[in-house]
């Protein structure tokens, strides 16, 4: 059985002010009844993890570099973030692929190196408007997951996380049956690919304007393993309705 998780990105916000969220989202789910994870900026992961603690929530980064160490000014690696106090890594969201010019050929250089560090790696996939109306969306998803997972990817390391580029931040969401297709068709093509066991294994995330208001229908879809939230897990009064709704599922 898949134990569900909600994963929250702070991308680009945040300081160590904001941290007392983390207090209050652990106050309000001691004995959380999913996973819970929250991945700030590189700048905040280490207080995050002290403040953390051995408590019901998880800290991740948002990215790492393919090399452990080196001349390479501004990046992260997988083993600094695992040092900080990371237990996993967002890698492949469509603002590094679109924003950083980033190929899934480098999230899986990315995410091999990241799974050797022992961090779970919460891989992305998603489509362009484009992609949506041109009916081009599995044939992308396909590829990326193809192209994006490392072989060393089993049902401890590796979280997929759907992400529609064009219902990122914009209020708009799939309808629960093009998100049902798209879980169902990833669960397939794992299952084909490691075999049953590690297939199945596999959470899968839907991200893309989630939230509170309609968590609930989002997670009551097919192989939807719960949500990797972006702008409403800044907030613990925002974040906290999501994870109810994927305890409820």
């Amino acid at each position: 059985m898949r134990r569900k998780l909600a994963a929250g990105n702070w991308k680009m916000n945040g300081t160590l002010a904001d941290l007392g969220e983390l207090d209050s989202l652990a106050e309000t789910h001691p004995t959380p009844g999913v996973d819970i994870l929250v991945c700030p900026p590189a700048t905040l992961i280490s207080a995050a993890a002290a403040r953390a603690g051995k408590g019901p929530i998880q800290i991740g980064g948002q990215d790492c570099h393919h090399a452990d160490q080196g001349a390479l000014t501004g990046d992260v690696s997988a083993l600094m973030l695992a040092d900080a106090g990371a237990h996993a890594v967002i890698l492949g969201h469509s603002e590094r692929r679109e924003g950083h010019g980033e190929t899934s050929e480098e999230v899986r250089e990315k995410a091999k190196t990241a799974q050797a560090a022992s961090l779970m790696t919460v891989i992305c996939l998603g489509e362009s408007l484009g992609q949506r109306e041109a009916t081009n969306t599995l044939d992308i998803i396909g590829a990326q997951l193809s192209l994006s997972v490392p072989d060393s990817s089993n049902g401890e390391n590796l979280v997929i996380a759907y992400e529609p580029i064009w219902a990122i931040g914009s209020g708009l969401t799939p309808s629960p049956d093009q998100i049902g297709e798209v879980h169902d068709f990833i669960r397939a093509r794992l299952e084909k690919r490691f075999g049953a066991g590690v297939g199945r294994s596999v959470r899968l995330l839907y991200g893309g304007s989630v939230k509170p208001g309609n968590a609930a229908e989002i997670f009551g879809v097919s192989n939807v393993d719960g949500a990797l939230v972006g702008g409403a897990s800044l907030k613990a009064n925002d974040f906290s309705p999501i994870i109810t709704a994927l305890e409820s599922a």
